[in-house]
């Protein structure tokens, strides 16, 4: 049961000492228990940092054996009828009481702001622009919130996660372990209480029922194994003990390199090696952060839009905070992997700090209990960038190999039972921790290093935590310049970033374009992110890469404007997020641009049963008349990938990368499709050799057709046909997503297009209103389209 009927009062720090100096009048009514950031968004971080917050609720006369207040931020009292009966500093673990018949609670959130203000030693040994206050290396906080140019400046104060009352039970605290032998899978049961000794175990899936007994070892032969949706089916057994249900468990095997820090970093499941693709996660909301139960569902349509882009890994960032159960609990649904990070990051933490040690060790304890019994949960890493803070300050390397990240927290988190590798920071490596070849990287010479697109190969990363960081342009133009991040002192930011690369692959001044056709600007803006991400991501996922694995950083904008985000801050889908989808799905076709060596195409193949289909080769020059065609059978093994060089399979040099350049470039556009058995369309690919031709033209110079063939509440179909390839095509309606996004359209390869009716990710729902009166209207647009297309 979640407590409710908040109050909320202010005072400056240290006014009130107790409860009954709080005057009647300073109480508010907010009804849920929310951050403070949340309840008063007008609120500076100062204002927030400067105030003691209370919190005051009434109890129920039978709520509960137990009171667990899961989140409290930071230097927290409580109260029972007015009496201290515990005090916290941390909110990454939960403050658990009886509340033996009391009627009123009442947490007291003391001012951070002034006890940072405070010297207190040791001094660092480095300092970052990650945060302006070092001092909250002392403090068990949130950094995100805190973290000027990168995120909203709100501070994570207050009751940040429900308060619950709860019965005790009998199967409160027990814990399920899962493991592999052979083919058969184990189940053990951990922190069982006396009483349960001989209970009946019951786990159901898809294998049938299976029964034991508490102190016995339950097998499951030929058990189901949990597979990451790319690859195979997250197979789940649904777990009960002495007639109470536990929630779901599943069965599957992790492995990485012996010598991962020197030879890279990479993941196996079930003997199988993972490409990992996905993003950094980022809270649906800064100020919020809890999810509340009638927010599961929007939370779920987050995650469910990373498993339709073909991303199978969420990393939840050391500058964050732990994610919810539900979180959790969806990703193991759904099939997605978790990089679970400690909350640490850039700083320099007091390790001689005996008890910040103790609550550091205690919080791994907990935490790793939480998580060890998820399938999903695929990483556990001490925090980020504090290795990479020491390399590049030129300090001694030691210093980031201390004991907070090698001893305490992979011993704290061992014992809970977690069976996933351990890796103390990130970046993290032999030699210098930031290399990219080994270990484990933050990688951005693509991206904010403004290196060529070709050194995502030349570097040879190995596994990227996190990547490439462009402000990426959403749908609503009027933002096109907000929210863009900006690293602490920088005299630049990840707007002209993105310029810097819109000039270098399409050949167009960005600030004379910005000043005379502001909407080509914001078109050409959009198209950049997703070529240079589906680009890098295609290096990285080829056969004869190094490559094991890459995050883009992040999943989701955290305020409105052109953020890192995949999605907006509302979790609508960006234009970049649809290009790079065709290259991260489980059976994708993608060429590349190799200099001498030509182009080469490839096919990927993640899923477990053979793909056997057809791979159609075109060459077309001015984008319509045709130079080379051929037709190939492919069959690729499950989770398997091909490449081949383009020109072999055609049977003739042309020249296609246009390297040796004996003449005129014989052709500006290669297409490739791949068809399954039934001919139906797997995936097109297009590389263009010699650049892009974006000259707008009118849609009758394009041949362009695009025609309304169904259309109902929920769901419209466009028919697309061309007669000169059209680039970087869209088509939008306000509250609406079409299944394809910035793809390109060729001669002869009619396409039927759907749009489905989707509110945003972290809105109400579709279905709930199919009464429109007046809809907005279905729009095309492209490259080298001059204008737009309505369609009709």
């Amino acid at each position: 049961m979640e407590v409710g009927g908040w109050e909320l009062a202010a005072s400056p720090p240290g006014a009130w000492s107790d409860p009954a100096a709080v005057p009647a009048a300073a109480w508010a009514s907010v009804g849920r228990g929310r951050p403070v950031a949340a309840i008063h968004r007008e609120l500076s971080a100062a204002e927030i940092d400067g105030r003691d917050w209370w919190y005051r609720a009434a109890l129920p006369a039978d709520g509960g054996e137990r009171l667990v207040l899961e989140s409290v931020a930071t230097l927290a009292e409580i109260f029972l009828d007015g009496v201290v009966v515990a005090r916290s500093e941390t909110m990454f673990r939960p403050v658990t009481l009886a509340p033996a018949g009391a009627r009123e609670l009442v947490v007291a959130c003391r001012a951070l702001g002034p006890v940072l203000a405070r010297p207190r030693r040791p001094r660092a040994r480095w300092r970052t622009r990650l945060v302006r206050d070092g001092g909250l290396r002392f403090h068990r906080t949130m950094l995100l919130g805190r973290t000027p140019g990168i995120a909203p400046e709100a501070p994570a104060v207050g009751l940040c996660a429900p308060v619950r009352l709860e019965s005790a039970g009998v199967t409160g605290a027990v814990r399920p372990l899962t493991r592999m032998d052979g083919e058969r899978g184990v189940l053990e049961l951990r922190d069982v209480p006396p009483s349960l000794h001989g209970a009946e175990i019951r786990l159901s899936g898809p294998t049938g029922e299976h029964r034991g007994r508490v102190g016995e070892i339950l097998e499951v032969p030929g058990v189901a194994r949990w597979w990451p949706h790319t690859h195979g089916t997250p197979e789940l057994y649904a777990l009960s003990v002495a007639g109470t249900r536990l929630g779901r468990v599943g069965f599957r095997t992790l492995g990485w390199p012996a010598d991962w820090e020197r030879d890279g970093f990479g993941l196996s499941v079930n003997g199988v090696e993972i490409f990992c693709r996905g993003a950094v996660w980022t809270p649906p909301d800064v100020r919020e952060l809890a999810t509340l139960e009638d927010a599961v569902a929007r939370l779920r349509r987050r995650l469910e839009i990373v498993v339709d882009a073909g991303m199978n890994m969420l990393r939840v960032p050391g500058i964050a905070t732990y994610e919810s159960t539900a979180f959790h609990t969806l990703c193991d649904e759904l099939g997605i992997l978790v990089w679970q990070d400690m909350m640490f990051a850039n700083l320099d933490y007091p390790e001689a700090d005996a008890a910040f040690c103790a609550e550091v060790a205690a919080e791994a304890a907990h935490q790793g209990a939480r998580l060890a019994g998820h399938p999903s949960l695929a990483v556990l890493c001490g925090g980020s960038e504090v290795a990479q803070q020491v390399g590049m300050l030129g300090l001694e390397p030691a210093l980031a190999r201390g004991a907070l990240f090698t001893q305490i927290l992979p011993a704290g988190l061992a014992a809970a039972g977690a069976d996933a590798p351990y890796i103390p920071n990130t970046p993290w490596g032999a030699g210098l921790a930031f290399r990219p070849d080994t270990g484990v990287t933050n990688y951005y010479g693509v991206g904010a290093y403004r290196q060529d697109l070709a050194a995502a190969r030349l570097d040879r990363v190995a596994f990227s935590a996190e990547s490439l960081a462009l402000a990426n342009v959403g749908d609503r133009d009027e933002l096109l310049s907000a929210g863009v991040p900006r690293d602490g002192g920088a005299g630049w930011d990840f707007a002209d970033v993105r310029d810097h690369y819109l000039e270098q692959l399409f050949g167009i001044d960005p600030r004379a374009l910005r000043w005379v056709d502001p909407a080509r600007y914001g078109e050409l803006s959009r198209a950049v992110s997703g070529e240079l991400m589906a680009g890098a991501f295609g290096a990285w996922r080829a056969g004869d890469s190094p490559t094991r694995g890459a995050l883009v950083l992040w999943l989701a904008d955290l305020e409105p404007g052109s953020g890192w985000g995949l999605l907006d801050d509302r979790g609508v889908p960006k234009a970049v997020l649809g290009r790079l989808a065709r290259v991260l799905a489980p059976r994708a076709v993608w060429l590349t641009l190799e200099g001498l060596r030509g182009v080469a195409v490839h096919v990927a193949n993640d899923r477990p049963d053979t793909l056997a289909g057809e791979l159609t080769l075109r060459v077309l020059r001015d984008g319509a008349v045709p130079v080379a065609e051929a037709s190939v059978p492919v069959t690729l093994a499950g989770h398997g990938v091909w490449q081949a060089d383009v020109e072999t399979l055609l049977g003739r040099f042309l020249d296609l990368s246009w390297t040796y350049r004996f003449g005129p470039a014989a052709a500006d556009l290669v297409v490739a499709t791949l068809r399954d058995a039934d001919g139906c369309r797997l995936g097109q690919a297009t590389a263009f050799p010699v650049g892009r031709g974006l000259t707008p033209q009118r849609a009758a110079e394009l041949g362009l057709s695009a025609q309304l063939t169904h259309t109902d509440p929920e769901r419209i179909t466009v028919q697309l046909s061309c007669a000169r390839a059209v680039l970087g095509l869209r088509l939008y309606r306000e509250g609406w997503r079409a299944a394809e996004d910035l793809f390109d359209l060729v001669p002869g390869e009619d396409r039927a297009v759907t749009l489905v009716r989707e509110s945003p990710a972290d809105g109400p729902g579709p279905g709930r209103d199919s009464t429109e009166v007046a809809p907005a209207p279905l729009r095309l647009s492209a490259l080298n389209l001059q204008g737009t297309l309505q369609v009709r």
